[in-house]
């Protein structure tokens, strides 16, 4: 733990991390939770969760807000535990869906630790900030891999699991795209990553995928694999599935968001807006667009 310790005035500090939608993954097994992790395909969006810090005088409470409404927030308080004794509030704006598999829980590790750096001038490097967001992720059951892409951005390939500095990741090349999705509800991270059978089933047919997609990693492979997963898993319900084979037949590529119940799609000609009326059909349609930056401070 990093104490620092604030006389008088108050502290602030607002950052930024980015959402990831895990297309397929394989979970790895460590008793250090640095080297814990998962590897897999996955796509980085420009939207995700913005979080203020406030330190300092006034607070007597360590308290965490999302979107005006006080939450639990186990992950974000180890990241507060692991970086200070000190009491602090802690306001996330999300302009993504929260547990519906677009890596909220990530973002929200990742945008504290950065602001909480900030506001304490504790001179942490992102190394060691990335490590904590992850090891804070693997102790709560709300993510293995997602901190990892988020701090790079892009298409990302992680080859190596681990916090981002242990781990190994590659990438994707390509041109910006447009990311289409419907999030169907909640689901909970834990809830999967429990399942000893399931997770059986998700191992095998993550490995397979990663095998088929180094054969040939480009975007439409991605999908492909990303679709093939969410079946064979059966991860996917028949709502999913009537979602995807709807998106195909409209010209586009579809699959699920892991792990949630959201149906993600991208476009083969993003001049066309056939994708984006075949996912209406089904509810309110989310757009977003890939992003090549990573966590920022504000």
């Amino acid at each position: 733990m990093i104490s620092e310790k604030c006389k008088g005035d108050t502290l602030n500090a607002k950052a930024f991390a980015p959402a990831h939608i895990t297309g397929f993954f394989e979970t790895h097994d460590h008793q250090n939770p640095v080297m814990k992790g998962s590897t897999g395909c996955g796509i980085v969006l420009n939207a995700g969760i913005e979080s203020t810090v406030t330190a300092g005088e006034g607070i007597q409470k360590s308290e965490i807000m999302l979107n005006g409404k006080k939450v639990s927030g186990n992950t974000i308080s180890t990241v507060i535990e692991i970086i200070t004794d000190m009491p602090v509030k802690v306001q996330c704006q999300a302009d993504i869906p929260v547990e519906c598999g677009l890596g909220a829980s990530g973002a929200g590790a990742l945008s504290t630790a950065y602001a909480l750096n900030s506001a304490l001038s504790l001179n942490l490097t992102a190394n060691k900030l990335n490590e904590i967001a992850h090891v804070a992720e693997v102790r709560n059951s709300s993510g293995l891999g997602d901190v990892a892409a988020q701090s790079v951005g892009g298409v990302v390939i992680r080859t190596v699991p681990g916090a981002p500095d242990s781990g190994k990741y590659d990438h994707i090349p390509g041109p910006e795209l447009d990311v289409y999705c419907l999030t169907l509800g909640k689901l909970s991270t834990g809830s999967v990553l429990g399942n000893a059978e399931l997770l059986g089933r998700i191992n095998y047919t993550g490995r397979k995928a990663m095998e088929k997609l180094m054969q040939k990693p480009t975007i439409a492979e991605f999908m492909a694999c990303s679709r093939d997963f969410c079946i064979d898993t059966g991860l996917a319900d028949e709502r999913i599935i009537d979602i995807i084979e709807t998106v195909e037949a409209a010209g586009g590529m579809a699959s699920q968001a892991m792990l949630g119940n959201t149906v993600f799609a991208i476009s083969n000609n993003p001049e066309e807006e056939t994708v984006q009326q075949a996912l209406t059909e089904f509810g309110n349609v989310l757009h977003y667009k890939t992003s090549f930056t990573s966590i920022r401070i504000i």
